[in-house]
């Protein structure tokens, strides 16, 4: 990735976030080094995801962001999906976005079975910038996922994957072969990559000054307590922004637009 020589630090931790990602998603690699082939490719934003518990909530994963120079800007309210979440920006680097999972909205079994795992975790750890690319800190068999993901693909993501970024975002503005994002979805179905659809291709409009797109998660191998099982890891996302009456881009994240792009890792889709 093309980062920012201001912190060592943070660019370190965002170097070791991307490589932990592109562990999970090769995929991300290919379509990296497809638009790199005649793009400097920017990272527009990396996001988290978290469970609603003291401890591990959207602001503790956030704290050594914070410490990096990172500021909270805004708040989300996922209703549907029964999440709340948090995006953080930086002078220099790409901005963070941070989901968790309002467990107090879901029965009482599965909250018992999250709180059963995060009991597993150190959170001590949590305040390190480490964390954010740590992976998963708890024992986990596959009917727990199962019971998980019957109830919430967002809550049997966490589960199985972790504390490690979801996904990167390509600013498609950054970008000088491409100016819109249709373009974009196009270049990369022509190179045989597959794009969420839920909700059409093209997550927002110029009017909400955003328009995002992804692919579908890549799939990989997961090892439970008891068994390995293939489920959809992270994405690659695509972000075009467009300026606001005074000119500036709009800088911040569009609910209705975010809503979608979970699904990208709806195991009903991959």
């Amino acid at each position: 990735m093309h980062l920012s020589t201001q912190s060592t630090t943070i660019e370190q931790t965002f170097e070791n976030m991307w490589q932990d990602y592109l562990a999970l998603n090769p995929e991300a690699l290919k379509i990296y080094q497809l638009f790199s082939q005649q793009d400097n490719v920017v990272n527009d934003h990396v996001a988290f995801r978290t469970f609603g518990i003291d401890g591990i909530r959207v602001e503790d994963i956030a704290q050594p962001l914070i410490e990096s120079g990172y500021e909270e800007v805004e708040s989300y309210h996922f209703e549907a999906k029964k999440l709340r979440a948090k995006h953080y920006a930086h002078p220099t680097m790409p901005l963070v976005f941070i989901s968790e999972l309002i467990i107090e909205e879901f029965s009482v079994d599965i909250q018992t079975l999250i709180k059963e795992l995060v009991l597993q975790l150190d959170i001590a750890k949590v305040n390190t910038s480490e964390f954010l690319y740590s992976g998963r800190h708890w024992s986990l068999s596959s009917a727990v996922y199962e019971r998980l993901l019957s109830e919430s693909e967002y809550a049997a993501w966490v589960a199985a994957f972790g504390y490690r970024p979801n996904h990167f975002t390509v600013s498609i503005n950054d970008l000088t072969s491409f100016d819109n994002i249709r373009a974009v979805n196009q270049h990369l179905k022509e190179n045989g990559f597959k794009l969420n659809t839920s909700g059409g291709e093209v997550k927002g409009n110029k009017e909400a000054f955003l328009e995002q797109s992804s692919t579908l998660a890549n799939s990989v191998d997961v090892q439970f307590d008891d068994k390995a099982i293939e489920i959809p890891s992270c994405f690659y996302e695509f972000a075009i922004r467009h300026p606001l009456a005074n000119g500036q881009l709009f800088k911040g994240f569009v609910a209705s637009s975010a809503d979608k792009i979970f699904e990208s890792t709806d195991t009903k889709a991959a």
